[in-house]
């Protein structure tokens, strides 16, 4: 399988409010920068669409590192959440229905296909990527 990188990251102007994606896709030393927005939508959205939109872009299935700084994104595959919700019938713990179900589904269709490996890192500080995909996402906010 061939490794890339993914860097994501999701923002939002208000919550919910306008809102930005972005994602930094890494492959053989060449960098592939995309990024989208939604005029109402939420930041945890926002931070699933960045994966989404970045695993749909890989041609063929791959090993994937995906970088975020969104503990919900990452905890949602390391944590087991998702896993669990699929056994409850799409209900959390507190037998409440799971948010934004349909792009998790979508994320995880996408993680049968790659082997992707989740992690989480620091948000706002000294990485570069995360850094740019966090610029990204806030200018597409600003084309809303």
């Amino acid at each position: 399988m061939e490794k890339v990188t993914i860097y994501t990251d999701g923002a939002c102007s208000g919550n919910p409010g306008p809102g930005g994606w972005a994602a930094i896709l890494m492959y053989k030393g060449i960098e592939k920068e995309i990024s989208g927005g939604e005029k109402n939508t939420t930041n945890n959205i926002m931070e699933l669409t960045a994966a989404v939109r970045g695993l749909q872009l890989l041609k063929y299935p791959c090993e994937v590192q995906l970088y975020s700084d969104s503990a919900y994104l990452v905890n949602g595959f390391k944590q087991g959440w998702i896993y669990n919700w699929q056994r409850n019938n799409w209900k959390t713990s507190n037998k409440e229905p799971v948010k934004n179900r349909e792009i998790w589904e979508e994320l995880y269709n996408l993680t049968k296909i790659h082997k992707v490996e989740f992690i989480k890192v620091k948000g706002h500080s000294d990485n570069e990527y995360n850094n740019r995909c966090d610029e990204l996402a806030r200018a597409e906010i600003k084309k809303l």
